[in-house]
């Protein structure tokens, strides 16, 4: 069975990836193909220089922050920056989710923009773990130094985490202690 979990930006996806693994079961993760593609060498590298020149490049590595400032900026520029990124990401998750995909096994893809790109059909249920905005923005700035304004710029960039919600099959809550989130994905498997 395959189970797209997905959420908003520092909703705690992670911990519940992380925990899944923990309990033994395969996550492909949309972010890990991202920064591979995104690599020096990696596959994206010569189209986003094409697009967004040489300002976004530390030499052959992509600069990640400088390339964020501009497109959480500019919605045109994001749609640029995701017409080349996602298709490429979209054809790995279906590579990896089929290598996972077995009689009685649960495999996890691990997608922030399933929505957003139209994924919902890849998987046979959909799990998302939510926060509420200001645990989002206290997050962003323990973890990435962001401003208020620039963490609710990127937050503002994805579907509104109570439309995914409505979406999901099950909504998984990560704003508490560890162990109640913890609870709440073994309730979720047991489930199943």
């Amino acid at each position: 069975m395959k189970i797209g979990l997905t959420g908003s930006i520092a909703c705690g996806k992670s911990q519940v990836s992380d925990y899944l693994r923990a309990l033994g079961h395969a996550v492909v993760d949309a972010d890990a193909i991202s920064r591979a593609l995104t690599a020096p060498g990696g596959a994206a590298l010569p189209a986003l220089r094409a697009a967004f020149g040489d300002a976004v490049f530390d030499g052959e590595a992509l600069d990640r922050r400088a390339l964020a400032d501009i497109v959480f900026a500019d919605a045109d520029r994001r749609s640029r920056l995701n017409a080349i990124l996602h298709p490429m990401i979209i054809a790995q998750i279906e590579r990896e989710l089929a290598e996972h995909d077995r009689p009685g096994a649960l495999v996890f893809g691990d997608v922030p923009l399933l929505y957003e790109c139209g994924m919902a059909h890849m998987f046979d249920r959909i799990w998302v773990v939510s926060a509420p905005r200001e645990v989002q923005i206290a997050r962003l700035h323990a973890r990435d130094g962001l401003t208020r304004a620039q963490a609710e710029r990127r937050i503002d960039a994805q579907m509104p985490l109570d439309r995914k919600c409505a979406l999901a099959d099950a909504v998984i809550r990560s704003d508490g202690p560890i162990e109640r989130t913890r609870a709440q994905v073994r309730a979720l498997i047991d489930a199943l």
